[in-house]
């Protein structure tokens, strides 16, 4: 923290800004702490594997977790680290999906084109004031419940 004075007569304090803040620190070389701690598994997995299988056994396990450690402290697809992708396919796969809307199929109708005889004319329906003050009652009713 830095003060400074401007026009003879303010006295303002400089903040140092951080930087780069979506980056982690670097623990041991180019290691971040989660890097290093998913190759620290690693290794105590190889060392368990060690005691219990065979050479040609252990190099073969040793490839397929070497190679699992690296795409968990490496690996970063669509920006996220590979654990909580991991980890939102599954809870996707497993959760309940909710549906907000679906349209159920109407019945398809098939209307043949008729060709020598033009369509019936529908009638017109008068509305009178009796009718409008039926549907307003209706429509009452509907709101109050």
């Amino acid at each position: 923290m830095k003060w400074k004075i401007v026009n003879d007569k303010f006295l303002v304090m400089i903040f140092n800004i951080p930087q780069f803040l979506d980056k982690e620190d670097k623990i041991v070389g180019p290691l971040t702490a989660k890097q290093l701690g998913w190759f620290a598994a690693a290794g105590a997995v190889l060392l368990v594997l060690w005691n219990m299988l065979d050479i040609t056994a252990f190099f073969i396990a040793a490839f397929v977790v070497v190679g699992i450690a690296g795409a968990l402290a490496f690996y970063r697809p669509n920006g996220l680290p590979l654990i909580s992708f991991i980890i939102y396919s599954v809870a996707f796969v497993f959760k309940p999906k909710m549906y907000l809307w679906q349209r159920l199929p109407e019945e398809i109708k098939t209307i043949k084109k008729q060709s020598g005889k033009p369509a019936p004319k529908q009638e017109k329906k008068e509305l009178t004031q009796e009718k409008i003050r039926e549907i307003a009652a209706t429509l009452d009713q509907k709101r109050s419940i």
